[in-house]
Parts: C-alpha cells; structure tokens; sequence
C-alpha cells in the first residue's frame, strides 16, 4: 500500500508539473483525467471546442408563391385541347382487316425463310437456305463451300499451312492444290493460298478451270503412246497400258489421271516428291501426246500407213 501511495503521489505531481509548463494542454472539463494527456497541437483542441451548425436558408429565398392558391384536397381534372377541324383520328390496331393464315405464312418466310413444315408459299427451295437468311454471325457464320455445277469434278491434292514473315510477325495461311476434271479427257490443275481452309481451295478451284487441258485417249481409255513431262524438279513417265490394267500410279499422277478419265495406264515419279510439280509435270506430259488422226493429218497421209 505504501508502495501504491508513493507511486500514486509521484504521479500527480508529475502531471501537475507538466500542465505548469504546458499551460495550452489544460484538459477542457473541470475534472481532471487520472492519466498524464499527451502533448498535442493547439489547433486539434481547438477543433474540439468548436461545434459547427448547418446554415440554414432564409424563407425569403424560396418562392411559394405557386402554393399559395393549390388546394390540397381537391381532386384535378385532366381537360385535353380539342382537336382541329377536319382532324380524322387513325383507326384502332384491331379494327383493320385480319391476314389470312397464307398472307401470314408469306410474310414468315420472306423475312425468315422457309419453315420447317416442309410446305413453301414463295417458291423457294425448302432443303436450300436463302442467301438473305444465312447466319452473319455467330456459329456457321464462316463461308461455306458451294459446288459450282458445270460438270467438272474437284479432289484436293493437298493442303498445307504456309507462313509469310512480315515486319509486325507471322502472317498465316494456307495453300491447297486442286484437280478438277470431267473424267471424259478434261483436266486442270490450280493451286491457290487464303486465310482460310475453305477459301483456299475455292481459289485453287477457279485457278484449275483456268487452266484445262484435253487428255487424248483410245477407245480402251488409256493413252495413244508413251510420254514424258518434266516440271522444276519433278519428272513423270507415263505409258499405256492393255485394258483391265488400272491406273497403276501413286502421288498427284494418279489423282489427275482419274480426274482426266483415264481406266488404264501406268505412271511413275522420277524426280522430286512435291505434290504441285507432280501433279503440273504430269499435265506437261499429256499435253506432248496427239492421236493417231491428227499425226496422219500433218503428215497428208491415210491413218493405214503409219504402221507400215
């Protein structure tokens, strides 16, 4: 207890001490608090002092001049301007003549095309989509691929990712070889490059119908005689064959020789494995074959004597 006392004592004459000195960090209440305040800026205990009220507005400064006259309790009437002279008003929604169930059903599919029912009222083709209504966004909304019907067949040869180096990176596409043939002596062969697979080979199609070649044949479909066509690197042989033999080729020799209609022949790669001078160096060599006919034609003598 005595310890307690002394300590007790040590502390307020400690606090009356520092208050003697720091005349500014007098509490504000009367009583003093049982423990020493902390040293603070004079402007905090300043703040403390001062108690701000909100400004209030004069009444002169409102005008309820609108108010004076209003009745709260009376009930107001809503009276519209009359209409002009001569003013006819537009007839009701309902009140015009119904659409037949037929007028309903062609409105649907000019906007929509036609419906899944199976039943058209414009003529169009049910199992064929309008080019109107196709999808511009969203899922399917790529270009698809459409057969032209002009009577060539198309096969892919190949396709192939190819890279351009440009100043900002990479650029990617893709390249696709393309035969097209009727498979009665008509042939071509195009190559074509686009952002896309499908757009890729649409070029290479329109390139190869560019660039058809007659394809002469006998009457056993295989070749007059023996020939030999060499593009870049690639060289290709190719010789006639005895009916029932086939088309023993491999690569894009024997894609061309079926789309040509070729049923027998043989073929052969000499040269380089690419696809593209393969498939240009094989059109080389048919292009060097001519019948019968026309050899005895240039020469002014009967067909008979050139076996002789």
């Amino acid at each position: 207890m005595a310890a307690s006392a002394t300590s007790l004592s040590t502390f307020s004459s400690l606090s009356l001490h520092t208050s003697r000195r720091l005349p500014h960090l007098q509490p504000l209440s009367q009583t003093s608090p049982p423990f020493p305040v902390a040293p603070q800026k004079p402007s905090i205990l300043l703040s403390r002092s001062i108690r701000l009220s909100p400004i209030k507005a004069n009444s002169t400064d409102i005008d309820t001049t609108f108010f004076d006259n209003a009745d709260p309790e009376a009930i107001s009437t809503f009276d519209p301007p009359e209409p002009p002279e001569g003013f006819v008003p537009p007839p009701s929604f309902d009140e015009g003549p119904l659409e037949s169930e037929d007028e309903i059903a062609k409105a649907y599919e000019e906007i929509y095309g036609p419906a899944y029912s199976g039943e058209t009222f414009l003529g169009n083709d049910i199992y064929v989509m309008d080019s109107k209504v196709k999808k511009t966004s969203g899922l399917g909304s790529k270009n698809k691929r459409e057969k032209v019907k002009d009577g060539f067949e198309e096969r892919v040869v190949q396709v192939r990712r190819v890279t351009k180096v440009v100043k900002g990176g990479k650029q990617l596409h893709f390249r696709a070889i393309v035969v097209v043939g009727d498979k009665k002596g008509q042939v071509g062969v195009g190559v074509g490059k686009a952002k896309e697979v499908i757009a890729a080979v649409q070029k290479s199609a329109v390139n190869a119908r560019r660039n058809i070649v007659t394809v002469p044949m006998t009457k056993y479909l295989t070749f007059p005689h023996r020939s030999d066509g060499d593009y870049g690197a690639a060289k290709v042989m190719l010789r006639p064959a005895s009916p029932g033999t086939g088309v023993i080729a491999g690569g894009a020799v024997r894609i061309v020789l079926e789309m040509a209609g070729v049923e027998n022949a043989l073929g052969k790669q000499l040269g380089s494995n690419n696809a593209l001078n393969n498939a240009r160096a094989t059109v080389v060599a048919v292009q060097k074959m001519r019948q019968f006919s026309e050899v005895a034609k240039d020469r002014g003598i009967p067909m008979e004597e050139l076996w002789k």
